[in-house]
C-alpha cells in the first residue's frame, strides 16, 4: 500500500509542474493575444525572457500551491473521486484566476473589452485543462489499483456478529470499492458473535491488532443500534488516532450529520472528525497560529507584569500546568497563571466556585477577566489547543461526565479551544451536572464550526473579559 505522505507528494509536484507550464503556454497565447496592441516586444523569445515574466514564472506557482493547500485538497489524498476532482479543480481555477487577473494582467488590459475576456478565458482555460489532466491521471491509476487490490486500505470492523460479517463481505466485494483490506474483527462486549468466526480479538488488545497490520480505518458495525454502545466504543477508539466510520443506521441523525464521500460506495460516516471542510480546518488552523503568535508578542510585557505580582501576592509558581485531554483524547498540559494556592488540591481534584476560598487574591481578578488564560496562547501555537473550541477537562471528571453523558466523547473530535460557545453562554462550572449542561453548548459548535462563527465566539469572549463576568 503505497503511503499516505507519498501519494499527498504526488499531486503536490503535479501541481506545481503543470503550473509551470500552463503558465508559459498562458504567456505565449498572452503574446499573441496582445500582439496587435504592440506591446513593445519584437518577438516572442523578448517577451518571454522579459523580467516581469520571469518573476510571474517564479512566483505563481508556489503561491498556487499555498492555495491548493488552504483549500483542504492534499488534506485526504486517498478519498477523491472523479467527479469530486472536476469540480475542486474548477473552482480553485476559478480562484486564482480572478487572483493573477486582477493583481498581474491589469497592465495588459485594452480599450478593446472582448481582448480583455480573451485574456481571462485563456488564463483560467489553460490553467484549467493542465491542472485537471494531471490530477485526474493520479486520481484515475489510484482507483484502479484499489480496484485491482494492488493498493488497499488496511480494516478493522469493530463488531463480530453476522451484521459485521456482512459488511465485510459488502466492503470486498463491492465493484467500485476503494480497497478496503478487513484485517481482523473485534468481539464487542455482550453481542453475539457470528457462527465459525476465527478472526476475531478482545477489544483490550486493539491497540497491538491495529500497530500489527498498519490499521489505516476503523468500522464500527456493533450488532445493535444503541447510540449508548456507539459512543462507549468511540471513547476506547479515539486516543488511536485512526479515521473511524460507521454505517448510517448506527449513530443517529440528530448526533451526527451525514457526510458522504461517494454516492457509489456503502455509505460510511467518518465519525472521528467533526463535521468540518478540509479548507475551514486549514484556516482555521492559520488564523490560530497568527492570533496566538500576535497575542504572545503583544501581551508579553502585560504578562510579565501579571507574572511579577502573582510572585509577590502568595507563595507558589506563576504559572500552573495541569493535566487536560484534548484532540482524539490526546493528553496534554494546558499552561495558566497560578490563581490558588499551592495545596488548592491537597485532597484531590476540585472544581472552583465563585467564593472558593482556595482562590488567591490576585487570582480572584485574573479570574474575572480571565487574563489566568493568557498563557494559553502557547498551547495554541505549538497546536495542542485552537482559539475556539471545546473547554479541555481533566480525565478524572471525564470519566464522571461519561458515566452521566456519553456523547461527550464526540467533542475531541476536533482541538479544545482557550473560548468555546459554551463558555460564553454558560461560564466556568461548578460541578459534573453543570459541566454536562455547558456540554450543550459544545456539541451544538460541532455542528456549526465556521470561521465566522468562531469570529463571534472570539467577539462575545472580549466582550466579557471587557465586562469582568470571567467567574
Amino acid at each position: 500500500m503505497i503511503s499516505t505522505r507519498l501519494q499527498r507528494m504526488k499531486y503536490v509536484v503535479c501541481d506545481f509542474l503543470t503550473a509551470n507550464v500552463a503558465m508559459l503556454v498562458f504567456d505565449i497565447a498572452r503574446y499573441f493575444i496582445l500582439q496587435q496592441w504592440n506591446q513593445g516586444y519584437p518577438n516572442l523569445e523578448n517577451f518571454l525572457l522579459s523580467t516581469n515574466l520571469l518573476w510571474e514564472q517564479a512566483i505563481i506557482p508556489p503561491i498556487l500551491l499555498v492555495i491548493y493547500y488552504f483549500s483542504g485538497y492534499y488534506n485526504l489524498p486517498f478519498q477523491k473521486s472523479r467527479l469530486q476532482e472536476l469540480f475542486t479543480t474548477i473552482i480553485s481555477c476559478i480562484l486564482y484566476t480572478l487572483l493573477i487577473y486582477f493583481a498581474l494582467l491589469t497592465n495588459d488590459q485594452v480599450q478593446l473589452r472582448s481582448t480583455n475576456y480573451e485574456l481571462l478565458m485563456s488564463l483560467f482555460s489553460i490553467f484549467f485543462v493542465f491542472t485537471y489532466i494531471g490530477r485526474i491521471s493520479i486520481t484515475s491509476h489510484c482507483i484502479r489499483q484499489m480496484k485491482k487490490k494492488h493498493w488497499s486500505i488496511n480494516t478493522l470492523i469493530i463488531g463480530n456478529s453476522d451484521k459485521a460479517h456482512q459488511m465485510a463481505k459488502t466492503l470486498s466485494d463491492k465493484k467500485a470499492s476503494k480497497g478496503y483490506n478487513i484485517v481482523g474483527f473485534v468481539d464487542i462486549p455482550g453481542e453475539n458473535n457470528a457462527m465459525g468466526s476465527t478472526q476475531s480479538i478482545s477489544i483490550d488488545h486493539i491497540e497491538e491488532m491495529c500497530a500489527k497490520h498498519k490499521v489505516a480505518t476503523i468500522i464500527i458495525a456493533p450488532e445493535n443500534e444503541q447510540e449508548s454502545t456507539t459512543l462507549s466504543l468511540l471513547y476506547r477508539l479515539f486516543p488511536l488516532n485512526i479515521p473511524i466510520k460507521i454505517s448510517p443506521d448506527t449513530l443517529s441523525l440528530l448526533t451526527s450529520p451525514i457526510r458522504l464521500q461517494n454516492i457509489y460506495e456503502e455509505p460510511l460516516i467518518d465519525i472521528s472528525s467533526a463535521d468540518i471542510s478540509e479548507a475551514t480546518k486549514n484556516i482555521k488552523r492559520l488564523l490560530d497560529i497568527i492570533m496566538s503568535l500576535t497575542a504572545l508578542i503583544i501581551l508579553a510585557v502585560p504578562m510579565l507584569i501579571v507574572a511579577l505580582i502573582i510572585r509577590l501576592d502568595s507563595k507558589g509558581g506563576i504559572f500552573y500546568s495541569q493535566e487536560r485531554i484534548g484532540y482524539r483524547q490526546k493528553p496534554f498540559y494546558i499552561r495558566k497563571f497560578r490563581t490558588m494556592r499551592v495545596d488548592a488540591e491537597s485532597n484531590g481534584p476540585q472544581l472552583s466556585s465563585e467564593n472558593d476560598s482556595r482562590i488567591t487574591r490576585v487570582g480572584r481578578v485574573l479570574r474575572k477577566y480571565r487574563i489566568d488564560e493568557l498563557p494559553q496562547f502557547w498551547n495554541v501555537l505549538i497546536g495542542e489547543m485552537s482559539m475556539v473550541g471545546p473547554r479541555p477537562e481533566r480525565a478524572f471528571f471525564i470519566r464522571q461526565i461519561v458515566k452521566k453523558a456519553p456523547y461527550y466523547t464526540l467533542i475531541h473530535q476536533v482541538r479544545p479551544g482557550i473560548t468555546s460557545w459554551g463558555m460564553v453562554k454558560y461560564g466556568y462550572a461548578k460541578n459534573v451536572d453543570e459541566m454536562i449542561l455547558r456540554l450543550r453548548y459544545d456539541l451544538i459548535y460541532l455542528t456549526n464550526i465556521s470561521i465566522m462563527v468562531d469570529l463571534k465566539i472570539i467577539i462575545y469572549t472580549v466582550k466579557t473579559v471587557f465586562t469582568g463576568r470571567g467567574m
